[in-house]
């Protein structure tokens, strides 16, 4: 069982339709896959595939559909947290999850229990009336964190989470990474922070130059690169040197 699948012979832009090639992976329920590369390696491109956001796509991708809660409602339900914040001005934080809930078509008991547990989680109840633009960059990507994890999704997409969260901040993201997984939930995460993906992620994407270079667990990684017991770090710059 997979909560995706891709299969992608090439991907790209008008004008650069072979922006990736021989994308192929999956993601299971409980993973937690780190998607690694240096700037330019296809990382940002293969998400936008996953999302439908792209011109040019050759190949499949395969949601394993339903919500996480076992009905079987064949939908394809997951949730995007992006690199940098994307708010309305002129909205509050609360507004701004009033409408993403409505959007995702949640209860409003659902919504006020959810939204509730995770302001506390992340310490912005006592401003849950503020316009978002008088926040700092660390708690706009706090309230992304909210948004995303709103709706219990099947799978979670998320593009460098940790840019300008404060540690405990992180320690909050990566606990209730963990509490989606116990339940089911699979996590495709892209993060340039390798120490931490080494600790948390089950397995690896390793991409350069439009490719999958190396995948799987640390321990296939570094078969890959020739380094028995070398760091994620160590086999990043071995595979990917001179990309």
């Amino acid at each position: 069982m997979t909560v995706v699948r891709a299969n992608i012979e090439s991907a790209g832009y008008k004008g650069r339709a072979e922006v990736i090639r021989d994308i192929r992976f999956e993601v299971g329920p409980g993973e937690l896959v780190g998607l690694i590369g240096p700037n330019g390696a296809g990382k940002s491109t293969t998400i936008k595939a996953l999302l439908g956001l792209l011109p040019e796509v050759k190949g499949e991708i395969a949601f394993g559909g339903g919500d996480g809660d076992g009905d079987g409602d064949g939908e394809p339900h997951y949730a995007y947290i992006p690199e940098h914040p994307v708010l309305y001005e002129d909205l509050t934080l609360w507004e701004h999850l009033e409408l993403a809930a409505s959007a995702m078509g949640l209860s409003d008991a659902d919504f006020r229990e959810r939204a509730e547990e995770l302001l506390v989680r992340y310490r912005l109840t006592e401003v849950r009336h503020h316009l978002t633009s008088s926040f700092s960059k660390g708690m706009q990507q706090k309230i992304m964190l909210i948004l995303g994890f709103l709706h219990r999704a099947e799978l979670y997409i998320v593009d460098e989470p940790f840019i300008g969260l404060d540690p405990r901040a992180i320690r909050d993201f990566l606990a209730m990474l963990n509490r989606e997984r116990e339940r089911g939930a699979g996590v495709l995460m892209s993060t340039h922070v390798l120490d931490t993906a080494e600790k948390i992620c089950s397995s690896f994407l390793l991409m350069s130059e439009g490719s999958i270079v190396a995948q799987g667990t640390l321990d296939d990684i570094r078969r890959a690169c020739g380094l028995p017991q070398a760091s994620l770090f160590d086999c990043f710059t071995a595979l990917t040197e001179g990309a």
